[in-house]
């Protein structure tokens, strides 16, 4: 994992949730609007032998809401980040390890910041997918995560 000391202590914050814990998700990877993360197939497998709907949406669910947390976090604001709505859709079984990618438009992320800074709450809409290894999409998302700053 890159040594990045954000990218660590989200990793530990999601290590620190027993039930994300059990999912044995690591960080591949980020940059300032994305954050990919991965899980094995074997703690995911359902039983059909592909990966289960719910992991998906979850590590999905957990990608989006760490690039909104990091946004916040490299610009020095303290909030609790909330997923507020999602829309999924599963498009093809996956038979390999799961990998998430989530992303927020730039625009947004910055505006994202803005509004926290301003005004103490702020939405944010973003896409995640689980891409299939042959290319495509396993399963894609649009969620919007809302943030509330937190008390000095």
């Amino acid at each position: 994992m890159d040594p990045d000391p954000a990218l660590q202590a989200l990793l530990a914050h999601y290590q620190s949730m027993p039930p994300v814990a059990a999912m044995q998700l690591q960080i591949a990877g980020a940059d300032a609007s994305s954050l990919r993360l991965r899980a094995p197939l074997a703690a995911h497998v359902n039983d059909k032998g592909c990966a289960f709907g719910g992991s998906l949406v979850s590590l999905m669910t957990l990608a989006g809401w760490g690039v909104a947390t990091l946004a916040l976090e490299r610009a020095g604001l303290r909030a609790d980040v909330f997923v507020a709505a999602s829309e999924v859709r599963y498009r093809a079984p996956l038979f390999s390890d799961l990998e998430a990618v989530a992303r927020a438009d730039a625009a947004e992320l910055a505006a994202f910041v803005a509004a926290l800074r301003d005004g103490g709450r702020a939405s944010l809409n973003l896409d995640a997918r689980v891409p299939l290894p042959e290319g495509g999409s396993a399963c894609d998302m649009r969620s919007r995560y809302v943030a509330i700053a937190k008390a000095a």
